[in-house]
């Protein structure tokens, strides 16, 4: 036996020595060069399933169905956010004032939630008769905020032709940076929409969108504009660029006191943005948007039949197709309607922007729909301001001016105020908030070879965990000792080539081994998108995790099929016990293990290494990296990861260097007091790695707790 010993333990060696390319087998293999694609391919035949058949639901609608839609609309809008705060004191202030020939601006002020400061700029004519009619004027991601040149150019434009207009700093830009760094004097991070979705992935945990925050700052907006008496309420307009056009859509939508909309490079379709550039920063994806049948035309018909004109950039990165498809689908609406003369497309051959033409077009809809008249309407130079020049705080910043509330800080007091179900969640309440679910029977298989060693072997091969969706992985099958074997399926997050020494430390101790590349990890990873360095390294695959919210398929409960599946492939071969199935979960691998054996009892225990310690810490900090593939809509709501720890008992779990929001391993005495219920369960053992402690070692006392 001491000598069978050594020469296995010389075959491991020989093993471990092998590049990464050996057990990554299917990289270059003829039949999957496009092995990479396969996770946003599924993701994107899901989505145009649903888009399709909503084509032909709008396309059957009749005009009376109208209202009922646009509620249907509203509600998903409603969903996807978290519903909206309450209403509450504007408290505003005019803190400074230009003054020019023709008009002026006022610095406002307002609390669109107690505490939460909204800065402004408020363009008022100076001739004329008010009430003026009035253009809400949302921004997009520009540099400087409200006063970027291209915004002051319009907004000045507006106010000589005798329009009020507001435009206020979204957050995370202008005086409103969130992550504010005073040593820096600029945010945190690099680019607000970087941000945006660092913050807005701390509200998905909590059933919400950062839209929650940036739709009521534009409805608030609206309330501060109808609130001044030069405005006529009846004669109101919205519209902005790209991150404008966006919530120039949304608040059309969602907002009956509006008249007039007309978003700016931003239309476009689903179908043609899961082609092209993916889903955007985190106020422009609604999670359940997807599954519920919804599309960007939905946004035009809630506003139907009231005047809505689109504006298109040919060369933009939203496709002009797209923007085609949605207009001709929104007239065909408007045309049944009778109202045909109040929808129109502009569109001009230049790229990104409110370009001249785009805001030549505005004016022109404006005045027709506002005003009665028609005609061309001039754009003359304005005078454009420096951007301290247009500060209504002191020091041009929220944070150090005023202070008040984040949506960080707002996020966590709501995430402090979940009042989770007293009772253990359900597998079958789980297996609906993951939507788990797992085909019957065992899964189909393909072989690709085998690696004979001394002692073992390993065999290459592919299964097929649902259609559509297929599975890398290594069976290394020990030798010893004879007859049946107790078996781990393996999943890590950078992929089974990188789970060497798991898989080393699991065969010697007679363990069969199924190491697996789950969907999306190892060699089906998608190829990083182009939304940055500092956007992969924060959010890792986001457009398949963001996707997959959309369609209302948490990205860990699709690998947590991957695994189940595995585990049927496990207890299907006759070498393994399917009595002793355990799992092994690493890094980004972990949390989907631990979903697996949550709905699925044959996976004995588990061990956890690496694993994000709780959601919890996510929300506790305004910074977080490497978290967003393992995020679960609203999840706080119901679980967290310490109570499906503990909902494993009698099964057990060995948790291994626990980590915080930022992947840094938490102090002991932390984890135990997160899965304090786990402990006193008796279902979890809470360890801290030693330096540079190997897995055969740290996983002695696992293997062999049963």
């Amino acid at each position: 036996m001491k000598a069978l010993s050594c020469t296995f333990l010389i075959g491991l060696a020989c093993l471990w020595a092998q590049s990464p390319s050996e057990l990554d087998f299917l990289t270059n293999h003829t039949d999957y060069r496009d092995i990479r694609n396969m996770l946003p391919a599924y993701l994107k035949r899901l989505a145009a399933e649903r888009l399709l058949a909503r084509q032909r639901n709008v396309e059957a609608l009749r005009p009376e169905q109208l209202p009922a839609y646009r509620q249907k609309v509203r509600e998903a809008i409603l969903h996807g956010i978290g519903g909206l705060p309450e209403r509450t004191p504007l408290n505003a202030r005019v803190t400074g004032v230009i003054e020019r020939d023709d008009h002026k601006i006022e610095k406002v002020i307002f609390e669109s939630q107690p505490g939460f400061y909204v800065t402004a700029n408020l363009y008022l004519p100076k001739t004329g008769r008010p009430p003026y009619p009035a253009v809400l004027y949302p921004l997009g991601h520009e540099p400087g905020a409200k006063a970027y040149p291209v915004w002051q150019q319009m907004l000045v434009t507006l106010a000589r032709a005798g329009y009020v207009a507001l435009a206020w700093d979204t957050l995370g830009q202008g005086e409103r940076i969130q992550l504010w760094d005073e040593d820096f004097r600029a945010s945190k991070l690099l680019r607000s929409t970087t941000e945006h979705t660092m913050l807005g992935i701390e509200c998905l945990l909590v059933g919400d969108s950062l839209a929650r925050y940036t739709i009521w700052d534009g409805i608030r907006a609206l309330d501060y504009l109808l609130s001044r008496p030069e405005v006529d309420p009846k004669r109101v307009a919205v519209t902005g660029n790209s991150g404008g056009g966006t919530h120039t859509a949304y608040l059309a939508a969602l907002d009956d006191r509006l008249q007039v909309a007309a978003p700016s490079c931003y239309l476009t379709t689903w179908a043609r943005l899961l082609e092209t550039i993916g889903p955007q920063d985190a106020e422009q994806c609604f999670p359940g948007w997807l599954a519920a049948g919804l599309d960007h035309a939905d946004f035009v018909l809630a506003f139907a039949p009231k005047p809505y004109l689109i504006l298109s950039a040919i060369r933009d990165f939203f496709s002009i197709a797209g923007a085609r498809q949605t207009y001709q689908q929104a007239r065909s609406l408007y045309e049944r309607l009778g109202a045909g003369e109040r929808i129109a497309m502009t569109e001009a051959d230049d790229g990104h922007g409110y370009s001249l033409p785009r805001r030549l077009a505005a004016y022109r809809w404006f005045a027709r729909w506002l005003k009665g008249t028609a005609g061309e309407v001039s754009e003359r130079e304005a005078p454009i301001a420096r951007e301290d020049e247009l500060w209504a705080t002191e020091t041009g910043q929220v944070a150090t001016s005023l202070g008040g509330e984040t949506v960080f800080t707002l996020n966590r007091k709501r995430a402090q105020a979940l009042r989770r179900p007293g009772a253990p969640l359900g597998r079958q309440e789980l297996s609906r908030i993951l939507a788990f679910a797992k085909p019957a029977g065992t899964p189909t298989i393909r072989s690709f070879g085998v690696l004979e060693r001394t002692g073992y072997r390993i065999e290459k091969l592919v299964y097929e965990s649902e259609p559509g969706i297929e599975v890398p992985a290594l069976l290394a099958i020990p030798e010893a000792p004879a007859g049946a074997k107790p078996a781990a399926i393996l999943i890590h997050g950078r992929g089974k080539s990188a789970a060497r020494a798991e898989m080393e430390a699991l065969l010697k101790a007679g363990f069969i081994v199924l190491a697996i590349d789950a969907r999306g990890l190892g060699e089906t990873r998608p190829a990083a998108g182009g939304k940055g360095s500092d956007w992969t390294r924060y959010f890792g695959d986001y457009d398949s995790a963001m996707t997959s919210l959309l369609l209302d398929r948490p990205l860990p409960g699709q690998r947590a099929v991957d695994v189940a599946r595995g585990v049927d492939l496990l207890a299907s071969r006759p070498e393994v016990d399917a009595a002793k199935i355990c799992g092994v979960g690493v890094e980004a691998g972990a949390v989907p293990l631990l979903y697996a054996a949550a709905l699925d009892e044959r996976i004995r225990k588990v061990a956890l290494d690496g694993m994000l310690a709780a959601y919890r810490t996510v929300i506790e900090r305004p910074i977080h990296q490497g978290v967003f593939e393992n995020v679960v809509f609203g999840a706080l709501k119901s679980f967290d990861l310490p109570d499906l720890v503990a909902s494993l008992a009698p099964r057990k779990a060995f948790l291994i260097d626990a980590t915080d929001g930022l992947g840094q391993p938490l102090r002991q005495s932390e984890v135990e007091k997160l899965y304090g219920a786990a402990i006193k369960a008796a279902a979890v053992k809470v360890i801290r790695r030693k330096a540079e402690e190997p897995p055969a070692s740290l996983y002695r006392d696992f293997l062999n707790w049963w």
